[in-house]
């Protein structure tokens, strides 16, 4: 079984390396140290963290009323604007999002370089919600 070190599991789970050491040392995940002394987390255990973080990512008040169960929170990184389409970009942890929508819905979200957006990806399609 494939284990990962602390920065691994932080880039997988798109958080800092220094939350991931928080939830080790509270324990909410299990690691062991490796031969080097490293703290490693099993594949295993990590999988099931990272379904555990990612449904408690948002409370019931809070989750978009949506059939895109696919989302990716994250910053928006570019906002190029045409005259009727638009392409606005999302860093969402280790992810590079990519959106092709109308420029009009860009203007009615507000979506700007620097601001937290949720990209949802149903099918082939990335749907914007700000966030």
């Amino acid at each position: 079984m494939q284990s990962y070190t602390i920065g691994q599991a932080a880039r997988l789970l798109g958080v800092s390396a220094d939350t991931v050491r928080r939830w080790t040392d509270a324990g909410r995940v299990t690691t062991h140290r490796d031969e080097g002394g490293r703290r490693m987390i099993e594949g295993r255990d990590l999988a099931a963290f990272a379904v555990e973080v990612g449904q408690g990512a948002h409370s019931d008040d809070e989750a978009p009323y949506t059939s895109a169960r696919n989302a990716f929170p994250g910053i928006v990184t570019a906002v190029k604007l045409g005259d009727v389409a638009a392409q606005v970009e999302i860093q969402a942890g280790p992810h590079r999002l990519v959106s092709l929508l109308t420029r009009e819905a860009v203007e009615e979200l507000g979506l700007e370089v620097g601001m937290q957006a949720t990209a949802r990806v149903k099918s082939t399609n990335v749907h914007i919600d700000r966030t």
